[in-house]
Parts: C-alpha cells; sequence; structure tokens
C-alpha cells in the first residue's frame, strides 16, 4: 500500500491533465495526524526548482499536513512565476483539505505546512488551470488504500511504479510502520537522490529525530545511486511521521526500517533506469576513508567507457583501474585488486585470473575494487550505457 501502508495516512493519484498523454499525472498524500512531524532532504544542485525552494521553506518549520506532487513538468528555471504557482497549489491543497475536513482545529491545514513536489521537463511552466482543480478531484479520491494509485502518478519514464514497506513493533506487539513511494529512472545521480520520494510512519517520532534518520539513511541509498551522472533540479525526500500507531520505537529499530525502505526503493530505481540492460554493483573496499571508497565507487560508476563494456559483458577490469586513478583517493597502484562477477581479473596492480572465467550473461554485475589503503567500504549502484539510453534521452525532451 506504499504510503498508505502506515495508519494515519491517505492518498490518491489522479489525470489531471498535464500530460498530454492523459495518464495518471497528480497525487496527493495526507497526514491525518495526530502528529504531523516531518523531515526532508533536497538536491545540492545550485539550480533549484520551485516546489523545491518552496518546501525547504516548509520543512523548517517541522510540520507537514500534505504533499502534492505532480509529474508532467518539473516547474524548474520558471522565475517568479514558477514560485507563485507552487504557492497557488500548495493554498489550494490547504483550501480544499479544510473544506473536507469542516474546518475543524484537528484538521487544519495551512499552506505553509503543505510541500509540493514536482518532475518532468525543466523550464515550462505548468498549466495551473488543469493543476488546481486536480487538486480538488485528488482530494475527493483520498483513501486509506490510495497508495498504489499516488505512485503511479508520479512516474515519468518509469515503466514501473515504486513502493517499499518495512515496519516493527512494541514490547507489547503493536505494530508500526514505514512506507514509502518513489519515482525516478533517469538523471539519478547523487547529491541527494534524483527522484522523488515519499515516506510515511504510524510511528510517534518528533521531527529532529525523523531529520536524524532520514539522513542517514538517504547517504548509504539514495545518495549511492549514480545510473547516468545527471543531477536533477527537484530531488526531493519526505519523511512525514502521524504517530497514529501510539508507538515511539527505539532509535536504531526506527532508523534501520527506514534505512531498508530507502534501500529497496533505491535499488527498484537502478534496476528501472531508462535503456539500462545491466544493474552494476559497485564494492569498494579496504580503502582509507569512507569518502576514499565513495569517490571511487562514483568515478568507476561514472565511465562511460566501462559502461559500455559492461553492456557489450566485456571484463575490461583495465577501464576500472583507469577510474580509480582519477581520484584523490589514498592507494598504490600496485596493490589495486579487481573482480569482476567474483573473479580477481587484477592483482596487485596487474594482471589476475584468466578473464574468459567472467560471466556476465545477467543482469546483475558485481565489481570490487579493492584499494588495499585501510579497512573502510561503500557501495554504489550504476547501471550500463546502452543505444537504448542515447535513444531515449535523443528522442524526445526529458
Amino acid at each position: 500500500m506504499s504510503v498508505t501502508a502506515a495508519k494515519g495516512f491517505t492518498a490518491a493519484g489522479i489525470a489531471a491533465g498535464i500530460k498530454e498523454n492523459g495518464n495518471p499525472d497528480l497525487a496527493l498524500v495526507v497526514n491525518n495526524g495526530p502528529r504531523r512531524a516531518a523531515a526532508g532532504v533536497f538536491t545540492s544542485n545550485r539550480v533549484k526548482a520551485a516546489p523545491v525552494l518552496w518546501s525547504e521553506q516548509v520543512l523548517k518549520g517541522g510540520s507537514v499536513t500534505a504533499v502534492v506532487l505532480n509529474s508532467g513538468g518539473a516547474n524548474a528555471c520558471t522565475g517568479p512565476k514558477g514560485f507563485q504557482d507552487t504557492h497557488a497549489t500548495a493554498e489550494k491543497a490547504a483550501e480544499v483539505l479544510d473544506e473536507l475536513s469542516g474546518g475543524a482545529p484537528a484538521g487544519g491545514h495551512s499552506a505553509g505546512e503543505i510541500a509540493v513536489a514536482s518532475t518532468g521537463l525543466i523550464g515550462l511552466l505548468l498549466p495551473m488551470d488543469r493543476l488546481l482543480p486536480g487538486i480538488e478531484k485528488a482530494a475527493a479520491g483520498l483513501s486509506e488504500h490510495g497508495g498504489e494509485k499516488a505512485a503511479i502518478a508520479i512516474k515519468t519514464t518509469d515503466t514501473i511504479h515504486k513502493t517499499a514497506v518495512a515496519g516493527g513493533e512494541s514490547a507489547d506487539g503493536r505494530p508500526w510502520t514505514v512506507g514509502g513511494m518513489a519515482k525516478g529512472a533517469g538523471m539519478l545521480a547523487p547529491g541527494l537522490a534524483t527522484m522523488l520520494v515519499v515516506l510515511t510512519t504510524d510511528a510517534d517520532i518528533e521531527a529532529p529525530t525523523l531529520d536524524t534518520a532520514l539522513r542517514a539513511a538517504t547517504r548509504t541509498t539514495f545518495d549511492r545511486v549514480d545510473s547516468d551522472g545527471c543531477m536533477s533540479t527537484n530531488d526531493t525526500v519526505l519523511l512525514l511521521a502521524s504517530g497514529a500507531s501510539g508507538v515511539t520505537p527505539g532509535y536504531e529499530e526506527f532508523a534501520e526500517a527506514v534505512r531498508t525502505v530507502c534501500a529497496d526503493l533505491a535499488r527498484q530505481l537502478i534496476g528501472d533506469a531508462e535503456g539500462a540492460s545491466k544493474d552494476v554493483r559497485i564494492e569498494v573496499i579496504n580503502a582509507a576513508t569512507e569518502d576514499d571508497a565513495v569517490e571511487v565507487g562514483r568515478s568507476i560508476a561514472r565511465n562511460n567507457l566501462l559502461k559500455c563494456a559492461i553492456h557489450g559483458e566485456d571484463p575490461n577490469w583495465g577501464r576500472v583501474l583507469s577510474a580509480i586513478g582519477t581520484t584523490s583517493a589514498a592507494f598504490d597502484p600496485d596493490r589495486l585488486n579487481v573482480a569482476i562477477n567474483d573473479v580477481w581479473v587484477c592483482r596487485n596492480g596487474s594482471v589476475g585470473e584468466d578473464r574468459d572465467l567472467v560471466d556476465m550473461r545477467y543482469r546483475e554485475v558485481r565489481i570490487t575494487a579493492d584499494l588495499s589503503a585501510g579497512t573502510d567500504s561503500a557501495v554504489i549502484w550504476a547501471n550500463d550505457l546502452t543505444a537504448e539510453y542515447v535513444h531515449e534521452n535523443s528522442a524526445y525532451s526529458s
């Protein structure tokens, strides 16, 4: 049930007419409380979309009552008018949700507590004459079972919608849940996560704790997805808590559930990357620091020659060493080791086992880079580079 797996949340996904093909393109997620705590992490791109700028301000208050998400247009690089449209979106949502609640104090909504997220083509204004009425339509369809429809409505070039659930229970057997949905198939590169993600929980958690858990989770999941080296202007990851379970789990248990959902969604993003035929797990081991391991992993993930070789099922380990050599990480070139699908094709910076032993027929390819410089490690997920990726990103605007 995605974002409605946790108690206290309703959601909807509808076709508002933002997309010319008539597919679903507007989602609404509402936190019905009793708690409305929230945390968020956003793109580090210096060019930020209007919804990111708006939602960053909203999250400073630590409370979010609802999230409006649209596909079919990024509302990025749209100037003051684009920001005004985002503000109008939040105002409309607050108005409609207040009407639904009959103005009751417990159901009160204000624009300053409504986050907005958009995805699609950069540089075009959204059709507000369709989006605003769409919010009314979505609100009318809110349901405790609406999570799947919401996940479908935020798709762009995604071939599948992406959801995940984890959770636990209190000592006296009361369950609590973390649910989530994500979109993303292109512009997948760290800084934070090139995607839209909404996570929900019915655990009774305050905003500062949500923030700590979310940042810890994204650092080792979404921030280590690097499909094509392209960073979006719209990255948004939100975590909302309703407190509806009445359970306050221990921090470590809660943080692990958040990390589990994020890791599941991140893996689905890589599996659905535009045009990809291989999912590449790059593990850097025995690094001097974790930062070194991440830097090396990113360099390997972004080496187009290597990505082409992987697509051609060629275990070209020389391209791995070449990528390592462009980094500032600590290592001795004569102590580097590389394995491809568990075959150590490079030993001590030179020829290792017979490369013909490497079987690359399957979807997942595993690369292990041993820096022999310490004890730290990191895993980066990437994809191969295919003609289909080039076609998809040249045949139409994206």
